[in-house]
């Protein structure tokens, strides 16, 4: 059966943002790959210009994001939608709702709509109180005008059923095995094992990235401590003033280099993952996918994905203790195997596709079946 299929609520593929463009891109090809007709919505400024990207068909629409700031992701989305309400499309995936569940009148009504709800956004401390709260009524708002909706995290799964009584389709992240290739490409690299200490994350408070680096700060560690993302933003000029006296950590901005992180990620010490909100992260599964050994924040989302093959931390001083004594030995060499063995059975890409194409064929079928079923009673 081949369904024509739109992906809306990202900035756009090929992936230059983060972990929606980054699904996107794999679920989108991947789709492609399977037979289906799919097209993926992206903003006017996306830097990838044509209107095709290995099979997939892309839709530029306005978006004043860059002039007016957060204003412009609901227009931009409003534009996306009203394209595709001119499309004729079986099904429409949705990414996330904070700026188009507002719009849910403007949903194509002839398409199946199915919504990632993506990680309790109104729970993110960045954000003021009235902008949670209106986080909280566009999580409602997408619950209502959905048909069909997707948890990355059985935690968000729980929380959908147990908030709504709505059954949701637990779909997580994929990541692709760090390939020998890799290994070969950067094994002269800086990166030398067990040198240095890593976390790769957006500079924002619920990333515990000042948790972490105060208990590193306070450790009689040797080592390094590499700290990945842009620090351009005011959390992030923030924390490098504040560590700048320690000479240990090194901010090393943005990477956008995947087979360098990878390497970074496989060759550290100890991989540091503070994300506290949120569904299943994409950096994790990718440093579980890089053979690191890992410790992370305590909190249902992490322990969902790494259950005991993680060290876990809930403050500073757990982090200073774990930086000072934390060896490799067999048992952390297993917690490191555990995890790979759980992206190539769980986390894999293909599984993930199956999953998101099953799930559509099911809901056309499903609504086709019902239409039939009318027809036939009158």
């Amino acid at each position: 059966m081949k369904l024509r299929i739109a992906i809306l609520g990202t900035r756009g593929v090929p992936n230059y943002y983060g972990g929606f463009e980054h699904i996107s891109e794999y679920v989108s090809e991947g789709l492609v790959n399977r037979g289906h007709e799919v097209t993926v919505y992206n903003s006017h400024n996306h830097p990838y210009t044509y209107d095709s990207w290995n099979g997939v068909q892309i839709k530029h629409c306005y978006d004043p994001e860059y002039m007016i700031g957060t204003p412009g992701q609901f227009i931009y989305d409003m534009n996306c939608l009203l394209d595709a309400r001119k499309s004729k499309f079986d099904v429409v995936l949705i990414m996330g709702y904070t700026s188009s569940s507002v719009w849910g009148r403007l949903y194509p009504k002839n398409s199946i709509i199915i919504t990632n709800m993506d990680g309790l956004e109104w729970k993110r401390s960045k954000y003021s109180k009235p902008v949670q709260k209106f986080l909280k009524y566009a999580e409602k708002l997408a619950v209502k005008y959905s048909q069909y909706y997707v948890s990355d995290s059985k935690v968000i799964k729980a929380y959908l059923a147990d908030k709504y009584q709505i059954e949701s389709e637990y779909i997580p992240y994929g990541a692709e095995v760090y390939s020998d290739l890799e290994r070969e490409q950067y094994e002269h690299n800086e990166a030398l094992k067990e040198d240095y200490f890593l976390l790769m994350a957006r500079m924002e408070p619920e990333n515990n990235i000042e948790t972490i680096l105060d208990g590193f700060n306070k450790s009689n560690s040797d080592k390094k401590f590499k700290v990945l993302g842009d620090t351009d933003n005011r959390f992030g000029k923030y924390i490098t003033n504040k560590f700048n006296n320690d000479e240990r950590i090194e901010f090393k901005g943005a990477i956008f280099d995947t087979p360098k992180v990878r390497s970074l990620q496989n060759n550290s010490y100890l991989y540091f993952h503070g994300h506290s909100v949120g569904g299943t992260n994409p950096s994790l599964l990718e440093a579980m996918a890089s053979e690191a050994l890992i410790a992370a924040h305590n909190n249902p989302f992490n322990r969902s994905v790494l259950n005991t093959d993680a060290f876990y931390f809930s403050n500073a001083t757990e982090v200073k203790d774990l930086v000072e004594n934390v060896q490799w030995k067999d048992t952390e060499k297993n917690m490191v195997m555990n995890n790979l063995q759980k992206i190539q059975s769980q986390f894999n890409w293909e599984s993930v596709i199956d999953q998101y194409e099953e799930l559509m064929v099911k809901s056309y079928k499903h609504k086709h079946h019902l239409h039939y079923e009318t027809v036939a009673v009158h």
